[in-house]
């Protein structure tokens, strides 16, 4: 188990170092960079930015790029973000700095950044991931053990017309109706923490009704996928014969399902969870944006937009790290589920 461990966590290295060198050389060789799509270079030096709109690139923005490397080829640029700046007297991202940001919070450090963004996007996909798993793998089972019921298609025929509905029409709809009928109900950002003397229900009483329509947003689409995947899986440990045998021993049928049949079907959800939260991340852009949530999905269109190198290269290396550790994760997990596999 160590040896797997040591090797698929050196493998995980290069795989981060080619993802980042493909996602900084396609941003810095798309048209645009900070000044141009933000005109910020006079407010870099210390000038009014209405100076710079006028004089166009005048010596604010020639220092601008010098400043962060956007006079230099794309792979001196990347190098300088990887190792770090001597003339600068900063470290890199193998020394655990990840650079200022150029545009968003002008200089202010990208971890400092982020980590205010962070609590937001964590949270909101938590319980969506949370939804996810506890709706679909319900009727999953259910729709496993009453095959063929009346039941069965309708949650097949539901979940499968959710799936094709896209979440920001959804949000919009939402949005809409809960503005004319609901007036009372939040409809945009996160509640405030709780105040002083505030009893912890009555915080959560507070919390709960910004995130529902954020959460069913980011959640419906999967219970389609998640909830036939659940269906297969169970429909076919529900055939093999240590069934019949715990049936004939007469055990009642909720223990020979949670016991028996579902433990032994949690290998393809396990898999299918690997990818499930990294695409959660890249989804919520949309609808955090939609609900006016201050997170990582809002930060990360803000970045785009601005063309704020360092905030999107440490938002995609997050991103891929994500991805390669619950692959590295589902995979340990297997051996949880199942001690019959080994790591050789």
């Amino acid at each position: 188990m160590r040896a797997y461990l040591a090797k698929r966590l050196l493998w995980m290295l290069p795989t981060l170092f080619v993802i980042t060198v493909a996602s900084y050389g396609m941003m810095r060789l798309a048209p645009g960079d900070p000044v141009k799509a933000n005109l910020l270079a006079g407010d870099a030096a210390g000038e009014g930015g209405a100076g710079v709109r006028k004089a166009g690139e005048s010596a604010a923005a020639r220092e601008f790029r010098r400043r962060f490397h956007l006079d230099q080829p794309w792979y001196i640029g990347y190098w300088r973000w990887l190792t770090g700046d001597p003339a600068r007297n900063r470290g890199g991202v193998i020394h655990g700095d990840f650079g200022d940001s150029v545009v968003i919070s002008l200089g202010t450090p990208v971890w400092s950044v982020i980590a205010e963004k962070l609590p937001a996007t964590v949270k909101l996909n938590l319980w969506s991931f949370a939804v996810i798993y506890l709706v679909s793998i319900s009727f999953g089972i259910y729709s496993a053990v009453f095959r063929g019921s009346p039941a069965d298609r309708l949650f097949s025929a539901l979940f499968l017309v959710m799936y094709s509905l896209p979440a920001f029409w959804i949000g919009l709809l939402l949005i809409i109706a809960a503005s004319k009928y609901l007036p009372w109900w939040p409809i945009s950002g996160l509640s405030q923490a709780p105040g002083p003397g505030e009893s912890y229900w009555s915080a959560l009483g507070r919390t709960i009704p910004h995130y529902v329509m954020p959460v069913f947003c980011l959640s419906y689409g999967g219970f389609a996928s998640l909830s036939r995947f659940t269906r297969a899986a169970v429909l076919e440990s529900i055939r093999q014969d240590y069934v019949r045998v715990a049936r004939a021993k007469g055990l009642p049928e909720w223990a020979v399902v949670f016991r028996h049949v579902f433990r032994n079907s949690l290998i393809p959800l396990i898999t299918l969870a690997a990818g499930l939260l990294p695409g959660l991340l890249g989804g919520s852009m949309i609808i955090e944006y939609l609900f006016n949530i201050p997170g990582m999905g809002t930060l990360m269109l803000q970045a785009l937009s601005s063309r704020d190198y360092p905030v999107l290269m440490t938002e995609m290396g997050l991103g891929a790290f994500l991805v390669l550790a619950g692959m590295l994760l589902s995979d340990l997990l297997y051996a949880v589920v199942d001690p019959r596999i080994t790591f050789d």
